[in-house]
C-alpha cells in the first residue's frame, strides 16, 4: 500500500515531468480523490517542493528560469486549443493581425480563418506554417532568433513593430501578478510584447488560468493595457476586480467539454 509520503513523492515527480498538472490530472494519475491531492499539494508547497497554482501545481522555479519550449508546447494542450477556438472569433475580415510568439498563440494561429482577406504578422518563425494561406499575406518581423522560445527579438524586430500599426494583437504571457502586471522571462521578449500592445488598436491576451499568480523576470504591461483576456477556467476571485475596464472571457475549456 502506498504511504502518503510515497504519494507526495510521486506528485512531485509528475509535476516536474509534465511541467505542471491540475488537481484532476494528478488524481487520475494516482487514482485518489481530488481532496487528497489538494492536501498533498498544500503539504508539498509548504516544503517548497512544488508551487501551487489555481487548480493545480507547477515545478518550483524562480522568476529567471524558463521552462523548455517543447515541454510548454504539450502542457495544457487541449485547454490552449479551446482558448484558440474562442479567440479566432475576434478576428474580423480584412484586418492586420499580429501574433506574438508562444505556445498558446500558436494554437490561435492554427485556427485562424483562411479567407485570404487578413494580413498576419508574427515574430515567431514557428507560426508561419500555421498562418500561411494560399491567398493570404503573412509577414515575418525579422530579427535575432531566440532558441528558448523560438521567437525573433532584438532591434530589427523592435523597429518593425514600432513602424507598424495593427488592428489586433494576440499576446501570450508567462505570469499575471496579483496587482495585474503582466510579465515575461526575458527583457528582449518583454520589449516586443510591450511594443505590440502599444501599436495595436485592440489587444487580446490568451492564456491558461495557471499563469495567474506566477511571476517572470520582466514586466511589459498590465491588465489595464489590454482589451480582452481569454482563458480556460474561471479566474480566481482575488483577480476579478482587475477586470473593471478589461473584457474577460473565461471557462472556455469547460464550455468546450460540455458542448
Amino acid at each position: 500500500m502506498t504511504t502518503p509520503e510515497q504519494r507526495r513523492r510521486s506528485i512531485t515527480e509528475l509535476v516536474t515531468k509534465h511541467g505542471g498538472l491540475s488537481v484532476e490530472e494528478l488524481a487520475t494519475h494516482l487514482e485518489v480523490s481530488a481532496s487528497t491531492v489538494r492536501r498533498d499539494l498544500t503539504n508539498l508547497a509548504e516544503r517548497n517542493l512544488v508551487e501551487r497554482t489555481h487548480g493545480g501545481a507547477v515545478p518550483v522555479t524562480n522568476v529567471g528560469v524558463e521552462r523548455p519550449f517543447n515541454r510548454r508546447f504539450v502542457q495544457h494542450l487541449e485547454r490552449k486549443q479551446a482558448i484558440a477556438e474562442r479567440a479566432v472569433e475576434e478576428i474580423p475580415e480584412g484586418h492586420v493581425v499580429y501574433f506574438d510568439a508562444g505556445t498558446t498563440t500558436m494554437q490561435v494561429a492554427k485556427e485562424t480563418p483562411d479567407d485570404g482577406s487578413t494580413i498576419v504578422v508574427t515574430s515567431s518563425p514557428l507560426l508561419l506554417p500555421q498562418l500561411s494561406r494560399e491567398d493570404g499575406t503573412v509577414k515575418l518581423t525579422g530579427g535575432e532568433f531566440r532558441n528558448e522560445t523560438k521567437a525573433l527579438v532584438g532591434p530589427t524586430t523592435e523597429d518593425y513593430i514600432r513602424n507598424s500599426n495593427f488592428d489586433l494583437a494576440f499576446i501570450g504571457v508567462n505570469g499575471i501578478e496579483p496587482n495585474g502586471m503582466l510579465s515575461a522571462p526575458n527583457e528582449s521578449e518583454a520589449k516586443i510584447k510591450e511594443l505590440a500592445v502599444k501599436h495595436s488598436t485592440r489587444t487580446i491576451v490568451v492564456t491558461v488560468v495557471q499563469k495567474f499568480g506566477e511571476q517572470s523576470f520582466r514586466r511589459f504591461g498590465s491588465i489595464d493595457d489590454i482589451d480582452l483576456l481569454i482563458t480556460d477556467e474561471r479566474v480566481p476571485d482575488e483577480y476579478r476586480d482587475l477586470f473593471e475596464d478589461t473584457e474577460l472571457v473565461e471557462s472556455v475549456f469547460d464550455s468546450a467539454v460540455h458542448d
